[in-house]
C-alpha cells in the first residue's frame, strides 16, 4: 500500500488519507483522485437537469481497504462518510463521488450508503451531491457511528502531504 500510494501522489494522480489507532498503526486506508463521469452513463433521471458537457466531474475513491482485524467495527463508513464530507468541502466543484467495486459485496456495502450503480456498469457506483438531503442524510448519519478501539478525531492524514515532505 505504501508503495503504491508514494507512486500516485509522487506523479499527482491520488492523495491518500489512512486511519491510525492509538499505537499509530494503519488501520484502513483510501485514495481520491478528480475524474469525470460519461453524462451518457448516469441513469436519466440524474442526467437531465445536467450541462450537457460530454463528463461531469467527478471525485474517484480509487482505493478503500480496512485491516482485517478492525472490520465489522464500523471503521469503513467512518473512512466513507471521511471521503465524503472531504470531498464535499473541496472548493473545486464535484457532481459525485464515483467507486469501482471487485465483486457484489462491496457493492452492496457503497449502496447501503446511498451509491447508486450506473445502468451499464452495475459494479461501477455513484453517490451524487446535488441531490437535496441525500447526501448530507448519508454522511449525518455516517459520522455519528463510531467504530470501537478506533480514535479517528484528529487521526485522518493525508499520507501525499507527507509522502511529499520526505520526498
Amino acid at each position: 500500500m505504501r508503495e503504491q500510494a508514494v507512486q500516485d501522489a509522487r506523479r499527482r494522480v491520488a492523495a491518500c488519507f489512512v486511519a491510525l489507532d492509538d499505537t499509530r498503526r494503519i488501520v484502513g486506508y483510501y485514495t481520491l483522485a478528480s475524474a469525470g463521469v460519461p453524462l451518457t452513463a448516469l441513469p436519466p433521471e440524474n442526467r437531465k437537469k445536467l450541462p450537457r458537457y460530454p463528463a461531469v466531474p467527478a471525485v474517484r475513491m480509487g482505493r478503500f481497504a480496512v485491516d482485517q482485524a478492525c472490520q465489522g467495527r464500523g471503521l469503513g463508513a467512518a473512512l466513507l462518510a471521511d471521503a465524503i464530507a472531504r470531498t464535499m468541502r473541496a472548493e473545486i466543484a464535484s457532481y459525485a463521488m464515483i467507486v469501482d467495486t471487485k465483486d457484489e459485496k462491496a457493492a452492496a456495502f457503497y449502496r447501503h450508503h446511498g451509491f447508486i450503480s450506473l445502468p451499464d456498469t452495475p459494479l461501477m457506483l455513484f453517490l451524487p451531491f446535488a441531490l437535496p438531503n441525500h447526501s448530507e442524510m448519508k454522511l449525518e448519519q455516517q459520522e455519528s457511528q463510531s467504530p470501537a478501539g478506533v480514535t479517528l478525531t484528529g487521526r485522518f492524514l493525508n499520507m501525499s502531504a507527507d509522502i511529499s515532505a520526505k520526498a
